[in-house]
């Protein structure tokens, strides 16, 4: 993709996320405080309508010079997630009606031909079942996309992580990979949040809308993954399936952490709290930028040991 494409898609991003924003605001759609929240400032949750809407427009660009530089198709189970989320974001939608509708999304990237049907190894498992493979595929679909939903709780640690995945991923690739225009547009598009994550007045966040995308963006770049066409790097051996839980390993550790502490509580594991171990964070007054630091260095800290002993 031309660098002066990805300027404009840039450009494209920060004004989109600024008029979204400006549109909530007239209809008076703000992010509630509340005992959870991390901020004090008015603030909505558009920037997965920003990132959604960057990425639709450039690809219509693409689409009408007869130019196919992704899978069109994924537009369909990328737009049903967003729309869950927008509406939860606004309604706030009931767990069960949000998880049913994200196993119809699971379904349906199946059919699109994004499934785990090779286990390469875990519990002793290559090629799986038709069945099997399915079922996996939902339930990691439903892991991932939590995961990246529960820690989007503090500025920039979703953006980041996001961003992190899809960096290691292409780098250890033996060459581009048939999702790499998608995610450049993606990580484009995500590079105007920064500043409107962090910045004093105002903030856009990702909300629920934008953590479902990116999630699922991320569940697709994994189950491409851990697919056939995906080749490591000449002289680059390891299991895929312990790769990828080494990649998100922060979001799915606090994923766990979160659901065993809420059932021992005799909580819901679906309701929101401050158990989160960005919450730990920000109670010993760590700032959030720093939290965003210390938790992908320590990620990358943890990969390199695994390389440095494997």
């Amino acid at each position: 993709m031309e660098v002066s494409l990805l300027v404009l898609a840039l450009i494209l991003a920060t004004l989109l996320h600024f008029a979204v924003q400006k549109l909530f605001i007239h209809y008076k759609r703000f992010d509630d405080f509340n005992d959870r929240s991390s901020h004090k400032t008015l603030a909505t949750r558009t920037g997965g309508i920003g990132i959604f809407l960057t990425i639709l427009i450039i690809s219509l660009y693409h689409y009408f010079q007869g130019i196919e530089i992704f899978d069109y198709s994924l537009f369909i189970p990328l737009g049903i997630m967003l729309l869950i989320g927008v509406y939860d974001d606004l309604y706030n939608a009931d767990f069960k009606l949000k998880f049913f509708l994200q196993m119809i999304v699971a379904k349906i990237l199946i059919d699109q031909g994004y499934v785990i049907s090779n286990y390469h190894g875990l519990f002793g498992l290559y090629e799986v079942p038709w069945l099997l493979a399915q079922a996996s595929t939902v339930f990691v679909f439903l892991v991932i996309v939590n995961a990246i939903n529960f820690i989007d709780g503090i500025d920039g640690l979703a953006i980041t992580e996001v961003i992190k995945t899809i960096i290691i991923i292409e780098f250890f690739s033996s060459s581009k990979t048939l999702l790499s225009s998608l995610t450049l547009l993606l990580i484009v598009s995500l590079l105007p949040l920064y500043y409107f994550n962090f910045k004093r007045d105002k903030k856009v966040f990702l909300g629920d809308g934008g953590s479902l995308l990116l999630g699922t963006i991320i569940s697709v770049y994994i189950f491409y993954f851990l697919g056939g066409d995906f080749e490591f790097k000449i002289n680059f051996a390891v299991n895929k399936v312990f790769f990828a839980i080494l990649i998100l390993l922060y979001p799915l550790v606090d994923l766990l952490r979160v659901f065993i502490i809420r059932v021992k509580n005799g909580d819901s594991p679906f309701m929101p709290d401050q158990n989160h171990i960005h919450h730990f964070l920000i109670k010993k007054r760590v700032s959030h930028f720093s939290i965003n630091l210390i938790l992908i260095t320590l990620t990358l800290l943890i990969y390199i040991i695994y390389e440095i002993f494997k």
